[in-house]
């Protein structure tokens, strides 16, 4: 990457206290949706665990303390080192990561409703709920739009540069279908319950017909083209996003359906989380299978630490609440059974890429600038020019 000449900035300029966020990108937001996930997952869980309720609602206070810093540090990205946010921008494998953006605060925000009201109370939770599910189904909306607009006619993308990462805007409407049914109990009776969870189907439809165009494209280039690069071997993971938050928001939509629409309605919604929950779970499954078996052969070749591996986490979180969903609306006691062997593969791929992430922000690692390649001329700065 190519830096262009700036004049040294004397020792009270901005830049100079605000080095660190120069390369902080916005996939930094994986971080929040993969902590928040962990919470709001495991409150869930079919089997009762004495302490487990109260660590899942640390663990979403966490989220939500990692939210607030990284929308300090990403505005202080944005007004002290614009020029690396556009190009983030007009960068088509750093573009899609602002989808997460709008996850986080759908995450965190279904969190505080979830498990968040232990500890601030349903009222509070409720309030907090709706400012970030706003907040994050605007920013969705707008990404689901400005992302493919962009890779259509600023991006330059060649044959065979399909990425799982393209799924990231697109998937962002998907999770705020399946956390606005949470807030459709506290909406006045009649109109305004209905017509939240009919957006939430809209917004349902939205991702999986954008989804179901874009994973064929992403699909052949990993049978066409050969294996991902190594760091990006994890995104792969990607692909559970929209499969196992659709099964997740059906399942939601079931559940809150019965007097908010017509009963004919409301009993197809809790045909529908069954007769499209179960056949989505399966080809998650097989999906889950064919990226571990990727991921495995790129580690015995050197994959090492990248912030891609919170790709691990937050897709297999929807996993997770999707086959609670099952669960609940089939009885059977093998979505149970997979609710709890899915949640200790969450748990664990959370706290491997947790202790990464922390040692590397201690180290500088993470958020140190690209390195040149070996032989390439140095960036030209204000000392050499």
């Amino acid at each position: 990457m190519v830096t262009a000449a700036q004049p040294l900035p004397s020792a009270s300029a901005p830049a100079r206290r605000v080095p660190a966020v120069r390369h902080l990108g916005p996939n930094w937001y994986a971080c929040v949706m993969g902590t928040a996930i962990v919470g709001t997952a495991g409150a869930a869980l079919p089997w009762h665990v004495p302490g487990l309720r109260t660590a899942c609602t640390s663990v979403w206070a966490l989220s939500l303390v990692l939210l607030a810093a990284l929308l300090v540090a990403r505005s202080l990205h944005w007004v002290h080192h614009r020029d690396q946010a556009r190009a983030h921008l007009l960068d088509p494998a750093a573009a899609p990561f602002y989808g997460c953006l709008s996850m986080a605060l759908l995450s965190v925000g279904g969190g505080a409703v979830t498990v968040g009201r232990d500890w601030i109370g349903t009222s509070a939770a409720v309030a907090l709920d709706t400012v970030l599910f706003t907040a994050g189904t605007a920013v969705g909306l707008a990404a689901a739009v400005a992302v493919p607009y962009l890779m259509a006619v600023r991006h330059r993308i060649e044959p065979g540069q399909a990425s799982p990462v393209w799924l990231l805007p697109l998937v962002a409407p998907m999770v705020s279908a399946a956390m606005g049914p949470l807030l459709v109990p506290h909406l006045p009776p009649g109109q305004p319950r209905e017509t939240l969870l009919l957006a939430c189907v809209a917004m349902f439809g939205v991702s999986l017909l954008a989804t179901l165009v874009t994973l064929p494209v992403i699909f052949e280039r990993l049978l066409t083209g050969g294996p991902l690069p190594l760091a990006l071997t994890p995104t792969l993971f990607l692909v559970l996003g929209p499969l196992g938050q659709s099964t997740t928001a059906v399942g939601r939509f079931a559940d809150v359906a019965p007097g908010v629409v017509p009963d004919p309605y409301a009993e197809a919604f809790g045909v529908l989380a069954v007769l499209y929950g179960v056949p989505v779970m399966g080809f998650a499954l097989m999906w889950l299978c064919l990226a571990v078996a990727h991921v495995v052969r790129a580690r015995r070749e050197g994959m090492g630490f990248s912030m891609t591996w919170w790709s691990f986490t937050f897709p297999v979180g929807t996993c997770v609440t999707g086959a609670e969903a099952l669960a609940r609306h089939t009885g059977l006691a093998v979505h149970d059974a997979l609710t709890v062997v899915l949640y200790a593969v969450l748990v664990g791929a959370w706290a491997v890429a947790a202790v990464h992430t922390a040692r590397g922000l201690l180290s500088g690692a993470l958020l140190a600038g690209p390195r040149p390649a070996p032989g390439a001329p140095r960036p030209a700065t204000a000392r050499t020019t």
